[in-house]
């Protein structure tokens, strides 16, 4: 079905207005093609070591014999990995996948009971864990099918550093619990057997599923996204294309402090800037944010990509704005709405305005994205990306015309397969026409750009009107002396909802009389909260993702 798609004439000239996905057969080809072309250049670095395409190569080709010739692991089986980032992991997902297995991305902060359901539902064969969440595994694993688990600590790829970090995290920090795994082999003697053994050469057709991407743990029982070699491989593409003119081969440096469990690190940093034969420089705990300030001053780094709360983040740590940004030229913005505030005071710091794109687990990720030469902050997620096909319906399905709200729906070559064994879950996300219904209320403007206006879900109505916690949170941001706000409804005798904010000062003299005086000159009033709280922080998905059904269901804090 051919549809108009006005968001072309808003394209950069050299975007193409289609990609294409037959150039690489599976993200295996994306991975050859870097190693003979970058061979020596560096690929990975954590914490001041460095591995290059050939190291990848010949470590990642020993983990996938390790798994096909000593575990007997058969095409599509599943192998779990529960890292952060760190050196391992890139080398875990191109052996899994040069075995013509399949990854399931485990966030290490899961409690049992999300691992359990997790290893449980994806079948998994194998599981890759650090040593710090090793007992969590170990509670849950006479549950499961894991018939081999595989250690690693933060330093074991570091060499001779590598010890000290290790007796720092587990005598000094004591980050590491004690555990019983006595079956569980280490990583290093996992990658010495498998160098006994050649690797086979593996077929991987297209449409192979080569990552389930766990999804919708905030709503309710967690999904298996089934995305295939060539949904990645398109928006490899799609996000190339998109930053291309941009990007010198072989000199680029990519901030990863987003974990390479999350589907917004894999593709656009893993995948992107491999096929551009760039570093990822791999933050191991983000949270520390002097520290990855001090990692930030080494790196020489020429993007960086993050949530809004990353971003936030930098910008209130001591010494960031001392930083050299004279080599950055792309900081991209995803996962949830980039605040104009923090946009704004981005851009006056770093001298390079914070790209909002968008995306979804389920599109592997990009759907949306701005354009590269945006000179300022424009609060729209973009245009849709090359090959990509993007509308707004209404709730009987039908598309709207420019300018008026609904669903935004998505249509492209990025599109996962569906659910993992649900095909009553998928059919509720992806209609009769192959469009997937995001969730997400948008509208188009008449050059193109698409505009998050919120959540379905997230939505507050007062008094019969719609109130979108984005635009509530967006004004309260930009009061001097917020550090972070959300806004969530909670219920009301007289409206119906009404809106609740959590806030988190940077000011602690701030009181709710200053935020409602400042509300009433930038909100209409039933846009005003009613119920205003202070805490130090706000509760956040491990990506930094603002837990609202935490806000709204949560007791006040003293």
């Amino acid at each position: 079905m051919s549809m108009n798609r006005p968001w072309l004439d808003s394209y950069a000239p050299d975007v193409p207005h289609d990609i294409d996905i037959s150039e690489f057969p599976s993200i295996v080809s994306v991975l050859e093609k870097a190693i003979t072309k970058f061979a020596d250049r560096p690929a990975f670095s954590n914490f001041g070591k460095t591995i290059t395409y050939r190291e990848v190569d010949e470590l990642s080709a020993n983990f996938a014999s390790y798994l096909i010739h000593e575990l007997k692991l058969k095409k599509g089986e599943r192998v779990a990995i529960m890292l952060p980032n760190v050196l391992q992991y890139p080398i875990a997902i191109f052996g899994v996948l040069r075995a013509g297995l399949t990854v399931v991305n485990t966030n290490p902060m899961y409690t049992a009971r999300e691992l359990r359901h997790q290893l449980n539902d994806s079948g998994a064969a194998a599981l890759l864990v650090l040593d710090n969440f090793a007992c969590t595994a170990e509670e849950v694993l006479h549950e499961t099918k894991v018939r081999q688990v595989i250690t690693t600590s933060v330093g074991e790829m570091l060499g001779p550093k590598g010890l000290l970090v290790d007796f720092v995290l587990k005598h000094v920090k004591q980050a590491v619990p004690d555990y019983d795994l006595p079956e569980a082999i280490r990583f290093r003697k996992a990658l010495a057997k498998g160098a006994k053994h050649k690797l086979p050469h593996v077929s991987i057709q297209p449409s192979e599923i080569a990552f389930l991407q766990y999804t919708g743990g905030t709503t309710g029982v967690s999904k298996g996204a089934m995305l295939s070699h060539s949904n990645l491989v398109a928006n490899m593409q799609q996000s190339s294309s998109w930053i291309g003119k941009n990007a010198k081969e072989g000199s680029e440096i990519i901030i990863t402090a987003l974990p390479l469990y999350h589907i917004f690190a894999l593709t656009a940093n893993c995948l992107v800037f491999m096929k551009f034969g760039g570093l990822n420089y791999l933050i191991t705990n983000p949270r520390d944010m002097p520290g990855f300030v001090k990692e930030l001053k080494r790196s020489n780094f020429t993007a960086i990509t993050g949530v809004n709360t990353l971003f936030n983040g930098l910008l209130n740590t001591p010494g960031f704005d001392k930083l050299d940004f004279s080599r950055m030229h792309l900081a991209l913005g995803g996962g949830m709405a980039v605040q104009k505030a923090v946009a704004e005071k981005w851009k006056n710091v770093t001298g390079v305005t914070l790209i909002e794109a968008y995306g979804l687990t389920e599109t592997s990720p990009a759907c949306c994205m701005n354009p590269l030469d945006l000179k300022e902050f424009n609060g729209a997620i973009g245009l849709p990306i090359s090959s990509t096909h993007c509308c707004i319906k209404d709730d009987d399905g039908n598309i709207l015309p420019q300018g008026e709200i609904g669903e935004l729906c998505v249509k492209g070559p990025q599109v996962m397969q569906g659910y993992w064994q649900r095909p009553d879950e998928t059919s509720k996300v992806i209609d009769a026409e192959g469009w997937l219904h995001t969730g997400d209320i948008a509208k188009m403007d008449d050059k193109g750009f698409f505009y998050i206006v919120d959540r379905k879900k997230d939505m507050i109505l007062v008094s019969g009107f719609n109130v979108y916690p984005n635009e509530i949170e967006d004004v309260i941001a930009a009061m001097p002396g917020i550090l972070e706000v959300a806004a969530v409804g909670v219920p009301d005798e007289k409206s119906g909802e009404a809106v609740k904010i959590v806030v988190v000062r940077k000011d602690q003299s701030i009181t709710a009389d200053d935020i409602k005086h400042y509300c009433r000159e930038y909100l209409t009033g039933y846009k005003q909260p009613k119920v205003i709280e202070f805490r130090t922080e706000l509760p956040k998905t491990n990506v930094g993702k603002i837990l609202r059904r935490e806000l709204r269901d949560s007791p006040k804090e003293a």
